[in-house]
């Protein structure tokens, strides 16, 4: 299981990211550095496997949140540098949840729990339909309102199935 850690913040320069001799990737990789404001800075890989949600182009000056493997083994190097699983571009319409989520919907993080209506979009990363219940699975959740309870409940607009 992928434990989902994230980092928030302003995009502040955008490279490519060297990963061989033979320049086999040349290109395909990049490195994004992202700082949160209060002195917090992380550098994000960004690989052709990085999930993109809306599939939405970032650049310099974007507020983001990069999502990470909090256990994947990382350089030791300052500031952190982490192999971005999924980017979110920030929008005031939507909100969105990366996580994994049990078999009554709620994250791992007791923060969320779903609540399905026939009216939920259900795609795999790859776009294709969804057919099976979400329950048990990394989730990328967009929804907009929710309750304020806690866990604090919503009919998302999408769930995105990271299989």
């Amino acid at each position: 299981m992928v434990n989902f850690m994230s980092f928030h913040g302003t995009i502040t320069m955008i490279n490519d990211f060297v990963t061989g001799q033979d320049g086999e990737g040349e290109g395909c990789y990049k490195l994004i550095f992202v700082e949160d404001g209060s002195g917090g800075s992380v550098n994000f890989v960004v690989s052709p496997t990085t999930y993109f949600v809306d599939h939405r182009m970032v650049a310099v000056g974007d507020r983001i949140t990069g999502y990470y493997d909090g256990n994947a083994p990382v350089p030791f190097i300052y500031p952190p540098q982490y192999r971005a699983l999924v980017m979110v571009k920030e929008s005031s319409a939507q909100n969105v949840k990366v996580d994994y989520f049990n078999s009554q919907l709620e994250s791992s993080d007791g923060t969320l729990r779903l609540n399905l209506s026939p009216y939920t979009q259900m795609v795999l990363t790859n776009g294709q339909s969804f057919s099976k219940y979400p329950g048990n699975r990394n989730l990328i959740v967009i929804y907009g309102p929710a309750t304020m309870s806690i866990p604090a409940q919503t009919t998302p607009y999408r769930i995105i199935v990271w299989c």
